[in-house]
């Protein structure tokens, strides 16, 4: 400090500002890390299926040996990792601080995994999981009857199939599921037009390409054809064509009553342009035993279950990402899931 007294007033000035910027700086940076910091203990884990390894996660708790309940991860639509570029890891913790470790493999052709996930049925996928919730009950610190399933959007495809094939698995809980997959995407196009403004003439067009798009799925169309007919090349690449002609005629009525038996916690979002959540709701009620099923509403929540308010501003979606990730969830939606798992466990549960 006596080095600082011999410094001009102007000189003194700047490098104070300097020294608050650094404090600035190192505590921001401090802030960071200790909110993406989780209560966990992650490994990597590998899984052998239908001639690939997958490349995987175990959060476990952050202490004790366990054995301790799990909940495998089931992803929605796209190229996703284990972590879902570490989205996932809110939702780990709040499972852990129950009690629960989780189990997430990254899609095959990514981070690893073997293979190429736009070659998937929905059957494929299924399969898929029932081989991870097997690997799982062969592990000694996983409890084999405290095993359920977690999944997101296109897993609405997938979730019950897996509990039609597994009635003991303990509980699924669907976050924005979808019924009917053509169902579902004339419910999006429609949504998303109406949200960005489009008028009578640009709805139109709209409906024609997509009702011009079913009628070469369903009369099994190549992709050249498709592009002749409708010619839209950016968002439907030849592999993500093929995708679409195996997975389009996906409904998941059938399933649900075949796994009827099993709890379910439906999760909703409000601000939903991708799922009818209506739908949902309505057909969940009419399949599934009321002493089975509980349905969790977020009025102010996105299809992902990130703050709508938030999701519309790109600037505070990325500050919030990397400063308060947990945050980036709707209100009370990390709570409500330790919650509907501890009861689980404990018989406290509530349809």
């Amino acid at each position: 400090m006596k080095r600082l007294t011999q410094l001009g007033r102007g000189q003194r000035r700047v490098l104070w500002a300097l020294l608050a910027a650094f404090v600035l700086v190192a505590g921001a940076t401090g802030v960071v890390v200790h909110q993406n910091a989780y209560a966990l203990r992650e490994a990597q884990v590998e899984l052998s299926h239908d001639g690939r390894t997958l490349q995987g996660v175990l959060a476990r708790p952050k202490t004790g040996d366990g054995p301790f309940g799990l909940v495998v991860f089931v992803h929605g639509d796209g190229p996703i990792d284990a972590t879902h570029e570490t989205f996932y890891r809110p939702v780990w913790e709040a499972f852990a601080r129950a009690g629960y470790a989780s189990l997430s493999f990254s899609k095959p052709g990514i981070a690893g995994s073997e293979g190429d996930w736009l070659a998937q049925s929905m059957a494929d996928r299924a399969d898929e999981t029932l081989a991870a919730v097997a690997w799982a009950r062969a592990r000694s610190d996983i409890d084999g009857e405290r095993i359920g399933l977690w999944g997101a959007s296109q897993a609405g495809w997938v979730l019950p199939k897996v509990a039609a094939a597994d009635r003991q698995l303990q509980f699924v809980i669907a976050v924005s599921p979808a019924i009917n997959w053509l169902r579902q995407g004339r419910f999006n196009l429609l949504a998303e037009l109406r949200r960005d403004g489009a008028d009578e003439r640009q709805v139109d067009e709209a409906l024609r390409r997509s009702d011009a798009t079913i009628g070469r799925l369903r009369r099994g169309a190549s992709y050249q054809e498709y592009r002749a007919a409708v010619g839209d090349a950016e968002a439907m690449t030849p592999a993500r064509w093929r995708f679409v002609s195996k997975n389009y005629t996906a409904d998941a009525v059938a399933d649900l009553r075949a796994m009827r038996r099993t709890p379910v916690l439906l999760v909703l979002a409000g601000h939903d342009v991708n799922v009818d959540v209506a739908e949902t709701e309505t057909v969940y009620r009419q399949i599934l035993p009321p002493t089975t099923i509980d349905v969790a509403h977020y009025p102010d929540a996105s299809h992902s279950l990130v703050d709508h308010d938030l999701e519309r501003s790109e600037w505070r979606l990325a500050l919030t990402a990397i400063c308060a990730p947990r945050r980036l969830y709707t209100d009370g939606f990390l709570a409500d899931q330790r919650r509907y798992v501890r009861e689980l466990s404990t018989g406290e549960t509530q349809a």
